[in-house]
């Protein structure tokens, strides 16, 4: 006759295979959940980097509204995502993209000359770009996304 082996430890004998299997998983799950909490935060502001772009260039169109007038809007749209202090915002002359010969994938937009949207004539092609460093914005300090800039454009033409 075969005498029957329970082969399960008794629940204290196992009390320290848990905590070496939590010690495992734990770091990997928190890693994993402050990534996501990470990435949804760079996805809010690049959201919110998009509309006040296209808000400030709208703005902007409108005759008798100045570039100050333009930056100060986008600052305002950003500010309820961060510090509008840690953007920057640049209104640029946009005519170059009016040229068949421009490569658009080729046009460094900090490099574009300014324009004075109060002077600007009707018709005029000008661009709003707002940007931030991540690292200035960022919920936790930054390991995937060091020296990463989050930026938006909108195109529009002066009225």
């Amino acid at each position: 006759m075969r005498a029957e082996r329970d082969c399960s430890l008794p629940r204290a004998d196992r009390s320290g295979a848990t905590t070496v299997e939590l010690a495992i998983v734990l770091p990997v799950f928190l890693i994993f959940l402050f990534a996501l909490f990470e990435f949804g935060h760079a996805f809010m502001c690049k959201a919110t980097l998009t509309a006040a772009a296209k808000d400030a260039a709208r703005y902007g169109a409108v005759d008798k509204i100045t570039t100050a007038q333009v930056i100060d809007r986008a600052k305002q749209r950003v500010s309820g995502a961060f510090k509008s202090a840690q953007a920057t915002v640049y209104v640029k002359n946009a005519a170059v993209f009016e040229l068949a010969a421009t490569n658009p994938a080729t046009v460094v937009i900090k490099d574009l000359p300014n324009i004075s949207l109060e002077t600007a004539e009707e018709r005029q092609l000008f661009i709003v770009r707002v940007e931030v460093p991540y690292n200035n914005i960022a919920i936790m300090p930054p390991l995937w996304a060091k020296n990463l800039t989050l930026h938006a454009e909108s195109v529009m033409r002066h009225e």
